[in-house]
């Protein structure tokens, strides 16, 4: 068994302004996305130019905050928000939300994919890779605020938390949902995909490794678990995209060949 070191969840303060590891770990994620898409928009089969890369990831990241936070309060802290509708405002009290950020997000495709004349599902297939790798960082946030703990356990990696031995759940997400499915989607969208693969690629990979997950973390202690003993609400939000995930890589590949943006 391993100890928590308890970080300390502030880096450093002046006066009322405080900069946190967490927030830190969403400005590692964003930059890191928009050197990607760099990198990727150099490709003369993308459908976003380099010039173009700087808006898409504004629109992204309005998406990401608005989106997450929002989810968070309508699925998870439905009533706090009612009997504080400032709640919403109050980012260091509850949290964000993934589905709800990606739902934020794909609001954001949208209408960048509008402004550039592009299907939506072409910018989702642009931005599935620039993804997982802030879903990770953010996921090391999670651990370093000492929250998102998974169940008791003895396995020899597990952590001391107050007298527990708990599984590091954050850490599993970090691996299966950053770095592991930021392998396999940047490897598959390396070279030209059918239109909506790359999108499907990613939701299932996302979907199968939160579901995977969710057996060692611990359900929100208002929502506890929704069915049979041990189905989560992150479960019950994740099979759906499992299911559009597979949808759209078959619809993909029924379509035929890699379709290529214009030059």
């Amino acid at each position: 068994m391993l100890t928590y070191p308890s970080f300390d969840p502030v880096i450093f303060e002046i006066g009322f302004f405080k900069v946190r590891w967490y927030g830190l770990m969403y400005v590692i994620g964003f930059v890191l996305a928009w050197w990607l898409a760099r990198r990727r928009a150099e490709k003369s089969w993308t459908p976003v130019k380099p010039v173009q890369v700087d808006d898409l990831i504004f629109y992204c990241m309005i998406g990401v905050i608005v989106g997450g936070r929002l989810g968070y309060c309508l699925v998870y802290g439905w009533e706090q928000l009612i009997s504080d509708p400032l709640y919403i405002f109050k980012i260091t009290e509850g949290g964000m939300s993934f589905h709800g950020g990606l739902a934020g997000v794909m609001v954001a495709l949208w209408l960048f994919g509008r402004k550039l004349g592009r299907r939506f599902w072409e910018m989702g297939d642009f931005v599935a890779p620039l993804a997982p790798l802030g879903l990770g960082f953010g996921r090391i946030g999670n651990f370093i605020n000492g929250e998102l703990w998974g169940k008791p356990t003895d396995v020899p990696w597990s952590f001391n938390v107050g007298g527990q031995a708990l599984h590091p759940s954050q850490l599993y997400e970090a691996v299966l949902e950053g770095f592991v499915l930021f392998a396999i989607v940047w490897v598959y969208s390396s070279q030209p995909r059918p239109y909506r693969a790359v999108s499907g690629v990613f939701l299932v990979g996302y979907g199968v490794f939160r579901f995977f997950v969710e057996f060692f973390r611990v359900p929100d202690a208002h929502l506890e678990y929704l069915a049979l003993g041990w189905v989560t609400m992150g479960q019950v939000l994740s099979a759906p995209m499992i299911l559009l995930g597979l949808v759209l890589f078959w619809l993909a590949h029924r379509d035929g060949a890699p379709q290529r943006a214009e030059v």
